[in-house]
């Protein structure tokens, strides 16, 4: 739900995206990294499922607010789309159908778009995987929309618990989706290569047999909470 500020009838041509460097910096870092890694926050309703198994994008987020039952907005936004943006959307109250397709999709991808996430309902879905477009949805659903109300395109978007801001930099993948804020990101992309490194490291000593509660120190602690072991 959209608070009473929102914007509606309004669409901003101009996004202050993060740099390319910056999106490649995160690029490849799964969703459970960067989300501990800029202090646990970001993190969107775990309804929030890709349709297809595998699917990753790090990429800008161009916004578009939605009116129930409406994607008059979808094709809005597809004139604002550039190389590399993942499509956000919100909508102004929930309300299932498939709010996109693999017609918008095909669109999608032609104007550079490397995915959408919305906080709606898709259908065709079956057609996705094949044309390399992923999708993260609340729901899948064939009923249609109609083309009738105006909403937003880049404006700051509540998509599933989550405050969006054009320019933001959304990752995405099996795990779920996640937002950066745009001056977060250089900072987000050091610590996931430090917590990568650190991970790369701790798999290897589990692999030999090491345990958990002698790599974290976590015996004394255990004791002190009252743990025994009985023979």
């Amino acid at each position: 739900m959209q608070s009473a500020e929102t914007e509606i009838g309004v669409v901003h041509t101009k996004v202050g995206r993060a740099s390319d460097s910056q999106v490649a910096a995160l690029t490849g870092y799964g969703v459970a990294t960067v989300h501990e890694v800029i202090g646990r926050r970001g993190l969107m309703e775990p309804y929030m499922r890709p349709v297809y198994r595998g699917s990753q994008v790090c990429g800008n987020a161009v916004t578009v607010l939605l009116q129930p039952g409406d994607n008059w907005m979808m094709h809005v936004v597809a004139e604002l789309i550039q190389e590399g943006d993942v499509v956000v959307a919100g909508i102004t109250s929930d309300c299932p159908g498939g709010y996109f397709g693999d017609l918008l999709a095909t669109s999608f991808k032609s104007r550079g778009a490397k995915g959408l996430v919305i906080d709606a309902g898709v259908r065709d879905t079956a057609q996705y995987e094949a044309m390399g477009f992923p999708v993260w949805s609340k729901y899948i659903c064939a009923q249609g929309t109609v083309k009738d109300t105006v909403g937003s395109v880049n404006v700051p978007v509540m998509c599933a618990g989550q405050l969006v801001r054009p320019g933001d930099i959304v990752v995405a993948d099996d795990d779920g989706v996640i937002v950066v804020p745009n001056e977060l990101a250089a900072s987000a992309a050091r610590g996931a290569l430090a917590r990568e490194n650190s991970e790369t490291d701790k798999r290897a000593k589990f692999a030999k047999g090491e345990l958990g509660l002698d790599m974290y120190s976590m015996r004394d602690g255990l004791k002190t909470a009252g743990l025994r072991y009985v023979d």
